[in-house]
């Protein structure tokens, strides 16, 4: 997960916890990041040695209260529909053990490992060169495209693809291969509360010139080896050719608006 920011230097006045989290039964929560809609715990769930993620939407003073209720209750809601239904057709995502839409948390399994954006950047180090000929770097990116067809072949458009969105949970003990340290292991999708149901070839371009942008800007060494996401996304999705083409259409109107500032 992302680093560990303390309750000390965050505003805890502006977010009082919610009623879950002092339980005399949690392990006492740790802020892992904040954001403008809310923040992500670490905590346990029913058991001290059972690990869970806890995102909380406490309530906005700028919003009229009544509207900034019915945006939680929605935005909790559709996160944990969704979320469900990826578990339900076999994309791997956190899956939820409890949530509680009028207080505003949903409660999630907490993902071991790294984000896929630090193992990238740990694989790459100080490298300029040999990137394109990194295989286990290459198997990684066909991962990533792997994941994203998947979940684009069941009708979800995540909305805020990125590596950092993306966990790489470690294999089993023992199941490593030699060499390949930090790069094996499972592709989790996490962070789907921007996420909404998708059958049109334009938003799923759309999801991919999020990542493709999002890649060039945090990995621009590794930009190279992008192709092998887009193939593998070929791969796993039968309808990819059409969202393919119209990602051309997608990058040119960007090419556009960046000429015209």
């Amino acid at each position: 997960m992302a680093a560990t920011v303390s309750d000390a230097a965050a505003p805890a006045h502006q977010f009082p916890l919610p009623k879950i989290l002092t339980n005399p039964a949690s392990t006492p929560p740790t802020l892992i990041t904040q954001g403008a809609e809310g923040r992500l715990y670490k905590t346990t769930y029913l058991r001290p040695d059972t690990a869970c993620a806890l995102k909380y939407r406490p309530p906005k003073p700028w919003r009229h209260p009544a509207l900034d209720q019915r945006l939680t209750r929605h935005r909790i809601l559709s996160e944990a529909r969704i979320l469900a239904k990826c578990r339900r057709d076999g994309l791997r995502v956190p899956s939820v053990y409890a949530l509680d839409e009028s207080a505003g948390w949903l409660m999630l399994e907490w993902i071991e490992g790294t984000p896929v954006r630090v193992n990238i950047n740990n694989r790459l180090g100080n490298r300029t060169e040999g990137i394109e000929d990194d295989e286990q770097l290459k198997d990684l990116m066909r991962k990533i495209g792997t994941a994203v067809g998947k979940m684009h072949s069941i009708g979800i458009i995540h909305g805020d693809l990125t590596t950092s969105n993306m966990m790489l949970k470690p294999p089993s003990a023992g199941s490593q291969s030699d060499g390949a340290a930090g790069l094996e292991g499972e592709i989790v999708i996490i962070d789907l509360g921007l996420a909404g149901g998708g059958v049109h070839d334009e938003d799923r371009a759309v999801d991919l010139y999020v990542l493709e942008r999002a890649f060039g800007s945090t990995h621009p060494r590794a930009e190279c080896i992008f192709d092998e996401v887009l193939e593998a996304y070929k791969k796993s999705f039968k309808q990819a050719g059409v969202a393919l083409k119209k990602l051309e259409e997608v990058r040119m109107r960007g090419r556009k608006r960046s000429m015209l500032g």
